[in-house]
């Protein structure tokens, strides 16, 4: 296999160990009520916890915390993760886990980063090698659901929670020794920027950074809305996220590899964009209808509609990795790594509002169905207003 494909592999299956975090400590859910004495409510603080420690990782990027070193970047995040995950299972305190809950999310600057090494390896492959490492967060979140399974069933009581994240402490970083013995290092640039240099100050960066925020709202809170507004059994319910997030992780290969034979056609700055926008749109466009389908389905309690509206939905994805490829095909080359985080951190504000708008505004099916079916039309509005704009690698200076 090629050394830069290999990197891509190694790249995903590091992604996925991190991402393993993401939903294991909710399946220990009434264990970790039972042990700390909290309730339900309480419970939910640690997702909560997770999901803004992803946008403040992106507020970080700026930052020198994950420059120089590319792999030295890569080790932190990942101990960020991992360090916790050894922790916790020893904590006496809830309130700490809630705490140590927020720095795994700074798994999520690994996208960031991958980006930028991306940018160097690839050209018109940007979108499909980003596609197959985007759907490692899939791939994890399946694998570290599944881990929590196996240790409930063969372990009893707190000691399940301990093997199972002692298990996956120790997976991450052998994963990251592996990757570190084979993937070559490079340097994330320092520099100071000089105020026509700022990419905060390029209205491209607002705009596009606001074309990823309705993928995110959807995919960050409609598993969450299934769960509490659809009367299937609980069993069909649990088939209906895994089969949203199988076909995330699906459709992310499958628009990535669009993204690269639309590439193909013109390598250049402009043709490049234009086809992360084509890419996006159709993304869109497509998660419209699955959405249609999905609402259809609840209405009607019809469990194999919904399937199918699920797998159409998570195409919702496949705006990713169009997306993450965009900083290196539209900012200038020395600046393109600090365009990656703050495209990521606009983006990713949607981490830190949509649960908590959906759980406390939408009461009722269609009330977040309407939602829903709001941000695709969003996220095309702002793709065409993008598409007009100058790139700011186009930009004078």
């Amino acid at each position: 296999m090629e050394n830069r494909w290999r990197t891509v592999i190694l790249n995903t299956l590091l992604l996925a160990s991190g991402f393993g975090t993401m939903h294991m400590l909710e399946k220990f859910k009434g264990t970790v009520i039972a042990h700390y004495g909290i309730t339900g409510g309480a419970m939910g603080y640690q997702q909560t916890a997770f999901v803004v420690g992803l946008f403040v990782a992106f507020l970080l990027g700026g930052t020198s915390l994950f420059k120089g070193s590319f792999k030295r970047s890569v080790a932190l995040i990942v101990s960020f993760a991992a360090i916790p995950q050894f922790i916790i299972p020893f904590v006496g305190n809830w309130w700490v886990v809630v705490a140590l809950r927020f720095f795994q999310g700074f798994i999520v600057a690994l996208i960031a980063v991958f980006s930028n090494q991306i940018g160097r390896l690839f050209l018109a492959e940007r979108p499909f090698a980003k596609g197959i490492i985007l759907s490692g967060i899939f791939w994890g979140g399946m694998y570290g659901i599944n881990l929590a399974s196996w240790a409930s069933h063969s372990y009893t009581g707190w000691e399940s929670v301990k093997v199972a994240f002692l298990i996956s402490a120790a997976i991450m970083y052998a994963m990251l020794g592996l990757w570190w013995l084979l993937v070559e290092d490079f340097e994330i640039p320092k520099e100071k920027r000089s105020s026509s240099a700022n990419v905060w100050k390029m209205p491209f960066t607002w705009v596009f950074g606001f074309t990823f925020f309705p993928a995110l709202w959807i995919i960050f809170t409609l598993g969450s809305f299934t769960l509490h507004h659809t009367e299937f059994s609980g069993s069909e319910t649990a088939n209906l996220v895994m089969a949203l997030e199988v076909s995330m992780g699906l459709w992310s290969i499958i628009m990535g590899y669009l993204g690269y034979r639309l590439s193909l056609k013109n390598t250049s700055n402009r043709g490049l964009f234009r086809a992360i926008v084509s890419v996006m749109t159709i993304s869109y466009a497509v998660t419209f209808a699955g959405l249609f389908i999905v609402w259809k389905s609840i209405l009607g309690s019809d469990y194999t509609l919904a399937l199918l509206g699920f797998a159409v939905t998570g195409i919702i994805q496949g705006t990713g990795p169009a997306f993450w490829t965009t900083a290196p095909a539209t900012y200038p080359k020395e600046i393109y790594p600090e365009a990656s985080f703050a495209l990521g951190l606009i983006s990713n504000s949607a981490n830190a509002i949509a649960p908590n708008v959906m759980f406390l505004l939408v009461q009722g099916v269609t009330q977040g169905m309407l939602v829903f079916l709001a941000m695709p039309l969003l996220g095309m509005v702002l793709l065409l207003a993008s598409s007009r704009m100058k790139l700011p690698v186009e930009e004078p200076g």
